[in-house]
């Protein structure tokens, strides 16, 4: 398979995952269908590099969440307690053993434009149905059963397309969190699992090497995604502040839609 990695199409799948990670509408699903869409030969890359590549945009967007909710970061680590670390193992654990036991299976199978739009759909439709529930909890009251429930929903986002913010944003919805707490919940279980497996990548990348010519692409990629992430922060104000998750569900079954329809471009 083709190692090149044009510059220009780095940059632009950077420039998406900062708003897409931040939204519950799957930063992967749309490094699929966005390549896919417009005819680029994106999934041409060999499949470790190219999985190399989309967790380095993920890294970058992890240190900009980092640096721009630093304040509730420090909040959260001033106040970590015996507690804390049992629900953040609990949240941790499903995600990590369902990344040993099925990455490379799902890698092979899940991550066609097809599936990717189906994906896109379901969660879509779960989305919608979590946001049914009431609200009654604060993230005060988070159990150790809360966030093994919600490290399974993440572990559920391994396939592109479900996203990891709408599936345990869903799932803390479903135990009836109030919007804003689920949220918070959302971003403080997804960023050990981020950091984790860019951290994982970047060894395993660093054993085996990179082609000629891709460590500019993918700095750059990694460049494009911490300042889109940087620049899109104001989204997660307005994802707290919105009283519905159905628009982010109503774009989520269109974009699987169109997708379905149009197929891959030739």
């Amino acid at each position: 398979m083709s190692a090149d990695l044009p510059l220009g199409e780095a940059v632009a799948l950077g420039a998406i995952q900062g708003p897409t990670e931040l939204l519950p509408v799957s930063s992967s699903g749309h490094l699929v269908l966005v390549p896919s869409t417009l005819g680029w030969r994106y999934r041409d890359l060999d499949p470790d590099l190219r999985k190399s590549f989309e967790v380095a945009l993920h890294a970058g967007g992890a240190v900009a969440l980092l640096i721009g909710l630093r304040h509730e970061v420090a909040a959260y680590a001033r106040s970590f307690g015996i507690d804390n670390l049992v629900n953040l193992a609990l949240s941790f654990a499903p995600a990590a053993l369902a990344a040993l036991a099925f990455e490379r299976p799902i890698e092979q199978h899940l991550s066609e434009p097809g599936p990717v739009a189906i994906a896109l759909i379901a969660g879509a439709v779960a989305m919608a149905a979590a946001d049914g529930f009431p609200e009654e909890r604060s993230r005060d009251q988070a159990t150790a059963a809360d966030a093994l429930a919600i490290g399974f929903a993440q572990a559920c986002a391994l396939v592109p397309g479900v996203s990891r913010n709408g599936a345990t944003l869903s799932a803390a919805r479903v135990l009836r969190f109030r919007r804003p707490d689920a949220n918070v919940i959302s971003r403080q279980i997804a960023l050990p699992v981020i950091l984790g497996a860019a951290a994982l990548k970047g060894v395993r990348l660093a054993r085996r090497g990179l082609p000629p010519g891709v460590a500019a692409a993918m700095l750059a990629g990694a460049g494009a995604a911490f300042a889109s992430t940087l620049a899109s922060m104001r989204l997660i104000a307005m994802l707290e502040r919105s009283r519905s998750l159905l628009p982010y569900a109503g774009y989520r079954a269109a974009l699987g839609a169109i997708a379905l329809w149009r197929g891959p471009a030739r």
